[in-house]
């Protein structure tokens, strides 16, 4: 007999064995009907997968995380199937489940239009009322090879060139397609109704600029037509976010070809920059750290000690003179260090904080440079803690409370937090691994937080908790970071003086609140979609003059502001009202002041909040009220 032991603790027995489709009917017709796939034993199967011996099995629905998953994974080869129908010479190459979504790769003579994607799409839906059952069966490596080989897909032969030949190859065939994949896959195509191809972009065979172009089909699929519907709103809502946009319209920064990757900040986006620096500057300095200042260039051998050289080089800008290598640095912990070993620290200097608002480089691939979300020369509010073994579980807390309470100043309430764990490639020992994330996870622990663990995704120095921000859309970015790191003090010879004279080494605390400083102002920008609040918004007034009479009144208005430290305007031109008003409307400025003849003659304002509400007639004391009232946030 077969024992299956199902989720809600009851078990089942079979005197033979039995499919997970088996199981889904033995269980009722509504769970059969919605099942997408299985677990056995906490692996995901497909719903032919057999079971053989005693297990722990769930059926998997489109309400289960795992369900989505499968979905797209096989939306995907729906896409590949219907492209082999309308372009049987099509090469079909690798298919990934993304982000919301999916994309395959294809090899083909010619460019495919957007009305070929409209084409294959429809070909798709006749393929989901086929509902062709999708079937798997697993075979030889040499035998897969040489039927992709006959097939004329080159592109599949080379992957299954890089298996060993020792592993068995799973092979997924709906109608005429047969696809490499591990799976799972839904039982047949009728369960792929919602999606939707989305764009067509080139990419490289494996991600090498090396090897052949390839064509990318993206697409989106979901478990249900109304999630579909949101997703595709929130897209059209981010179009209207989109900082490089907002970026122009606000007139805050631009891009230029002759710099990639680097910006070129107006007066108004460094205005906005200002803001959020001296923010993060007061904060840091409330709570104990030391602004320093590292050179942007250092010597090779400086980063060959650190370990950046041979785990880093291929994203260092680097130069020479005078027969030596130099970097340009890519991040500020080096020179946080030399910082620290300029001088003999005891451990009643500890906790050492030493924060550092300095440029930094990275070599990014030009295909990955995506706004102010992905650049070369980019800004941190970066600080490294120096402190004893013992300190780390507090300071960790400290460096916590402080994150979530910026996160809040800046309008961002749901934070997701995530462990990354050690990678492959990485230094320092085991042990050493075990103790840094063992710190961190109690760390957690006691600042009552839930975490999800990334394993592999870890520094190379060192484990990491990450902060991830979710913005007004709904989207999440990845900000903040806490690293502990064990290795890289040691290796740059750090050391402090301990209780019993000796010598000790130092752990350090790699930390950022908001990362890259360029990143965090396009979040912003979208996030308030270029409407900023009062305390981060370049300009905070506008006064408006309705005639030339009531100008030098509008003029003074502005003067008394900027004497209060406002960030105020006028906007004098010999205009229709109507016009600038609605000019700034469209800058997004918070406040508009309306100044006539009447508002001089009264010594009043007429005010109007962005948004398009009108506040009526004030004085300029009751308006000055408003206004620090508004501001306090930020204080």
């Amino acid at each position: 007999m077969i024992s299956v032991r199902l989720p809600d603790g009851s078990a089942r027995k079979y005197d033979h064995p039995i499919t997970v489709a088996e199981i889904a009917i033995s269980i009722g017709e509504s769970i059969s009907k919605n099942a997408l796939g299985g677990k056995i034993n906490g692996e995901l199967v497909d719903m032919s997968a057999l079971i053989q011996h005693d297990a722990n099995v769930s059926i998997i629905t489109d309400k289960d995380p795992e369900g989505l998953e499968i979905i797209r994974h096989s939306t995907a080869h729906l896409l590949a199937y219907g492209v082999k129908e309308l372009f049987p010479q099509a090469q079909v190459a690798i298919g990934p489940v993304i982000e919301n979504g999916f994309y395959y790769d294809f090899a083909y003579h010619r460019a495919f239009t957007p009305q070929d994607l409209q084409n294959i799409e429809r070909r798709m839906r006749e393929l989901v009322k086929r509902d062709e059952p999708v079937l798997r069966r697993v075979v030889s490596r040499d035998e897969a090879a040489e039927y992709f080989k006959c097939a004329g897909e080159s592109y599949k032969a080379e992957i299954i060139e890089s298996i060993p030949k020792c592993e068995q190859i799973k092979l997924y065939s709906h109608g005429s397609f047969t696809d490499l994949c591990r799976g799972p896959h839904v039982p047949s195509t009728g369960k792929l109704k919602v999606f939707k191809l989305m764009k067509l972009a080139g990419a490289y065979w494996r991600g090498n600029s090396n090897s052949a172009q390839l064509q990318r089909i993206y697409g989106t699929a979901w478990a249900h037509k109304e999630d579909q519907v949101a997703y595709l709103h929130m897209l059209e809502e981010a179009e209207k976010r989109d900082h490089r946009k907002l970026g122009k319209q606000l007139d805050l920064f631009h891009l230029e070809e002759e710099a990639p990757g680097l910006v070129f900040w107006h007066p108004k986006g460094w205005t906005l920059w200002q803001q959020v620096e001296q923010y993060l500057r007061r904060r840091l300095s409330e709570v104990g750290y030391l602004e320093v200042k590292t050179p942007m260039l250092m010597e090779r051998s400086l980063w060959e000690r650190s370990g950046h050289w041979q785990n880093y080089r291929e994203n260092m800008f680097t130069t020479e003179s005078e027969k030596h290598d130099y970097a340009i640095k890519p991040m500020n912990c080096p020179g946080h260090i030399q910082m620290f070993n300029y001088g003999l620290h005891s451990y009643r200097d500890l906790p050492l904080r030493f924060s550092e608002f300095s440029s930094c480089h990275r070599n990014e691939a030009s295909g990955a440079l995506h706004g102010l979300m992905r650049v070369r020369g980019f800004k941190q509010d970066d600080a490294h803690i120096f402190c004893t073994e013992d300190q780390v579980i507090s300071e960790s807390v400290a460096f916590n409370s402080l994150a979530m309470s910026v996160y809040k100043d800046f309008g961002f309430s749901q934070i997701d937090i995530k462990l990354a764990l050690r990678p492959q490639q990485r230094i320092g020992t085991d042990d050493t691994w075990d103790r840094a994330e063992e710190r961190l996870r109690i760390a957690l622990m006691e600042c009552d937080l839930e975490w999800q663990e990334l394993s592999g995704e870890g520094a190379f120095y060192g484990p990491k908790v990450e902060y991830h921000i979710k913005d007004a859309l709904g989207r999440s970015w990845q900000c903040g970071t806490l690293q502990l790191d064990f290795v890289l003090p040691e290796r740059l010879r750090a050391t402090y003086v301990a209780e019993n004279n000796s010598r000790r080494c130092p752990v350090m605390l790699h930390r950022a609140i908001v990362g890259s400083m360029e990143r965090f102002l396009g979040i912003l920008i979208e996030h308030y979609a270029g409407a900023m609040p009062l305390w981060l918004a370049p300009t905070q007034v506008i006064v408006l003059n309705i005639s030339e009479s009531s100008a030098i009144y509008a003029d003074v208005i502005t003067q008394s502001l900027k004497k209060q430290g406002l960030r105020a305007s006028s906007d004098l031109r010999n205009e229709k009202i109507s016009y600038k008003i609605r000019q700034h409307v469209l800058k997004k400025v918070p406040y508009l002041i309306i100044v006539g003849d009447k508002e001089r003659d009264k010594q009043t304002l007429a005010v109007r909040v962005r948004g398009g509400i009108d506040l009526g007639v004030m004085l300029f004391a009751e308006f000055l009220d408003r206004l620090r009232n508004e501001l306090k946030v930020s204080e």
